[in-house]
Parts: structure tokens; sequence; C-alpha cells
């Protein structure tokens, strides 16, 4: 009977505000990193999350005899960002995430699918028509569930762009920051309105300056890295690679290959070339609001990364790696066309 009496105003104050923000973030990326269809998945999966934090909670307090409110304030904050940070990590791993940007919107919208079924499930469960109750849940604990994971997936990010190496142990430093994040407005040390209202001044603006700082270092990222692989490819096409440290480094490769081999792998370098530089000028054509179709030359030239990459195999590309600084934003780049490609 409880799920009749709910008013759309409440429906609105306790769904809305979450999504909206989200679509904010999304509105704010000027290179358009994260597709709409990603960020949708990234929904889903929060949503899917937030079912198995309910059952594995209720387990702890029914089953294992748990304290509620321990479970609220430590436990619980516990078990939901470890669940919905491995997603993220999943992400970070396999190179869909390049940027800091696309990290924080799909750790908020992560956090946005989990805060709406929480929130679809207390409308539900709770016979109170008060909407300052809804107001707060939906401007305060849902705007926090977005936040904190969002803070995990950019705290992920950055320190595995630092430390490639330490992946994925570097997820947990950023995972305590979101779980005492949680955790802490869990506590209510200070009264619910207030604590929604912090929430409301802090958030935005932490956001605002990682997309500030993304957004700069991308357009930097572009600018530098463009200029040396149109240098290094018309070296490359034009006869003059000998010149250079690539060329004598692939020279060198001579004695320790065959010469098929290294053959392959100096393909390998150009087509990674033409085709970072094309990842590069779409990337700049989405920031000036354009976007740019893929030719079928381009499906070929992918077709024939893969090709190379497996005639080289592990060895060969670990030779050329230090050529093809092959770092996680390079990789994102390959992915980003192989997705566009698939969509056509």
């Amino acid at each position: 009977m409880a799920a009749l009496m709910i008013s759309p105003l409440n429906v609105s104050l306790a769904l809305l505000p979450v999504l909206l923000f989200l679509a904010a973030l999304v509105f704010l990326d000027s290179f358009k990193l994260t597709p709409l269809r990603s960020v949708i998945r990234s929904i889903v999966v929060g949503a899917l999350v937030g079912l198995a934090a309910y059952v594995i909670n209720t387990w702890l307090r029914e089953a294992a005899g748990v304290d509620s409110d321990y479970l609220r304030r430590i436990l619980g904050p516990i078990v939901e960002e470890s669940l919905k940070g491995l997603f993220l990590v999943w992400l970070i791993g396999l190179r869909r995430v390049g940027f800091l940007v696309d990290a924080a919107i799909h750790g908020f919208a992560v956090g946005a699918g989990f805060a709406v079924l929480e929130n679809i499930y207390y409308l539900t469960a709770i016979n109170d028509s008060n909407p300052g109750l809804w107001l707060i849940r939906g401007f305060g604990t849902a705007l926090m569930h977005g936040s904190a994971t969002a803070m995990v997936a950019i705290l992920t990010k950055n320190l595995t762009d630092r430390h490639p190496r330490g992946f994925p142990w570097v997820f947990l430093p950023a995972l305590g920051v979101g779980i005492v994040f949680h955790a802490g407005f869990n506590h209510l040390v200070l009264p619910p309105a207030v604590m929604t209202l912090l929430v409301l001044m802090i958030v935005p603006v932490v956001l605002y300056v990682v997309f500030e700082r993304s957004e700069r270092a991308t357009q930097e990222w572009l600018g530098l890295n463009l200029d040396s692989d149109i240098e290094l490819l018309e070296a490359m096409t034009g006869g003059d690679i000998g010149e250079t440290k690539v060329g004598g480094y692939l020279m060198g490769l001579k004695d320790r290959f065959p010469e098929d081999a290294v053959i392959d792998m100096y393909c390998l370098v150009q087509v990674n070339l033409e085709l970072s530089i094309l990842a590069k000028g779409v990337l700049l054509a989405r920031s000036a609001g354009l976007d740019v179709p893929l030719t079928e030359d381009v499906r070929a030239r992918l077709k024939e990364l893969h090709h190379l990459e497996r005639a080289v195999g592990p060895t060969g590309r670990l030779a050329v790696s230090p050529i093809l600084r092959m770092s996680g934003r390079e990789l994102w780049q390959i992915y980003m066309l192989t997705r566009k490609s698939e969509d056509r």
C-alpha cells in the first residue's frame, strides 16, 4: 500500500537530482570521451551492485547478527564501495578509461545507478510523504553515492597513470578514500540537512576542478603527442628514419630478431602512429562539436594492427614498446577507434 501513496514530487526529489547531476557531467565533457551507451551501462551496473549489496547487507544483519547501526556506519560503506569499485577496476584495467574526466563520469554513473535503486526501494518501503525526507535522500544520500564512487574512480585512474606497475593495488588507497567519505556521511555528525548542504557545496566544486584540470591535461597531451607522432611518421614514410634515434633502435633489433619479424615490427609502429594521429584528430573534432566518420581504410588499418600484433607476438611488442609509448591513454585511443568502427 505504501507504493500507492508515493507522490510525483517525492519521486522527483528522490531520483532526479543524481541523474541530472550525471547529465551535467556528461555535458561538461567537451571531448565526449564517454558515449551515452557506456554511461547507461555503468548506471545499470550500479543498480545491479545495489541489488548485490542489499543481499549481502541483509545477510550480515539477519544471519550474521551484525548490529544495524554498525552496519550502516562502518561495514555497509565498506561492502558497497568495494562492490562499486570492482567494476571501475575492470574498466581501467582493460584500458576503457583514458582520462580523469571519463573516470569521473563512469564512477558517478555507477554510484547514480546504486542510489536510484536504493531510493526506489525506500520509496516503496517507507510510508512517509514528507518531501523533506526525499529532498535529503535525493540531494544528499544519492549525490553522496555518486560522489564517493567518482572519487574512487578518479584516484584509481590518477594513481594508475602515475604508477602503472602498481595496478590493481593502487585501487586500495583510492577505495579507502571513498569508504571514509561514505562512512563519514553515514555517521551524521551534523544534522542531515546540514550534511546534504555540505555535499551540495563541496562535490560540484571538486568535480569541476577535476574536469578543468583534466581538460587542460588533455589539450596539452594532444598538442605535444600529435606533433611528435606526425614528425616520426613523416620520417618513416619519407625515408629519413635511419637518421633518427627510432631508426637506430629498429636497426639494432636486427641482431636479435629475424628480418621478417623486424619488418613486421616496423609496420606495427607505422600503423600504430597512423591510428594514433587519427584518434587525436577525432578528439580535437569532438571538442569542436564535430563527429568524424570512420572510413573503410581506417577499419582496414585496425585489422592490420591486430594482425601485426599477433605476428610479432608478446616478445616483439615488448621490444618496440619504447617506440610505441603504449601507456593507458595510447591504448585507450585504439580502443576508442575500435569502438567507433564497431558502431558503424
